[in-house]
């Protein structure tokens, strides 16, 4: 039987995850242009508590979470799925990261789990709206359209570059609908990339468990790859619209991948030159912010394969 003071303990525990996690929820909700920043932080406070107070009570804080996440909008849409998903992915982390698997595999398990369960949820939701997953999906993409349209607006952005936003807004909704496969599984792999990296000094202060991933400075993609980044580019030439869109999906979710590699080079440089925390954390902003730089960094990720930045095998790997 477990003491009185123990219970109490992660009773609390318990109260002070799901707060957490409904305080970061309501933040994305209210940031309108920013709050997706904060969104990818929701699986943090899961990963951290379901390791710290096992699989029970994970799940506790995962369900009372959504509970509350959806008591907060109202009544159930598809943007309460997206952001349920992403707590799921804070537990599948932590499921697979318990079990001391590669860092690859970690990521990777977690990642088709979730987007498993997201398959099983948009059908569960279409067959409950009566609608086509196709269709819930485009209608669901112009809204969020319009929605950034009025945000824009209340910004004060220029009239012309408002209409001119306004008319391409079905080109906008035609790619989109057709690249959300490419878009689900770039945005799970990176999410969960991104969580596990920032529940590492969390959990190391706190001396919870953390899983024996080495030196992720030195981490490379599958050298095959490259041929599916290929494949992909060749798909783009070819004028059918439809095998178009299998290239640029294809393209989408290796450009993810090479972005890790890429990271790990610029981490990998980083250390070796000794570059002050407060240096690293603007550069980091940087290639988050700035598109021309994030694909300075996927195209360094690409060629590593061919020019061995690191020189990975050219000496013994360090740890970092």
């Amino acid at each position: 039987m477990t003491p009185p003071a123990i219970r109490k303990g992660m009773q609390r525990d318990i109260a002070s995850g799901i707060f957490i996690t409904v305080f970061i929820y309501a933040i994305s909700l209210h940031l309108p242009l920013i709050g997706i920043f904060f969104a990818l932080f929701l699986p943090l406070p899961i990963l951290i508590y379901r390791i710290k107070l096992g699989r029970n009570a994970g799940g506790i804080i995962v369900v009372l979470s959504s509970a509350a996440m959806i008591a907060l909008v109202g009544p159930f849409t598809m943007d309460i799925v997206f952001f349920i998903e992403l707590l799921v992915i804070g537990f599948m982390l932590s499921e697979f990261a318990e079990m001391n698997l590669s860092v690859e595999k970690t990521i990777l398990y977690a990642s088709l789990a979730v987007l498993a369960t997201s398959g099983v949820g948009m059908l569960l939701f279409s067959s409950f709206n009566q609608i086509g997953i196709t269709a819930l999906l485009s209608d669901h993409i112009l809204k969020s359209l319009k929605l950034t349209v009025a945000i824009y607006e209340h910004m004060g952005v220029s009239q012309q570059a408002l209409n001119d936003l306004s008319n391409s807004l079905e080109r906008i909704q035609y790619v989109l609908v057709r690249i959300v496969p490419a878009l689900a599984i770039g945005s799970t792999l990176f999410i969960a990339w991104a969580n596990l990296l920032m529940a590492r000094p969390i959990l190391l202060s706190r001396k919870l468990f953390y899983p024996n991933l080495g030196a992720l400075n030195r981490w490379k993609a599958p050298e095959a790859l490259v041929w599916g980044v290929i494949c992909s580019g060749i798909l783009l030439l070819i004028p059918e619209k439809g095998i178009k869109m299998i290239g640029l999906n294809g393209l989408i979710v290796f450009m993810t991948i090479y972005f890790f590699e890429g990271i790990a080079i610029v981490s990998f440089y980083f250390e070796k030159k000794k570059l002050p925390k407060i240096f690293r954390i603007g550069l980091y902003s940087i290639i988050a912010l700035q598109q021309i730089v994030c694909l300075l960094v996927i195209g360094i990720g690409f060629f590593d394969t061919w020019l061995n930045f690191r020189k990975i095998d050219a000496r013994p790997q360090e740890t970092v």
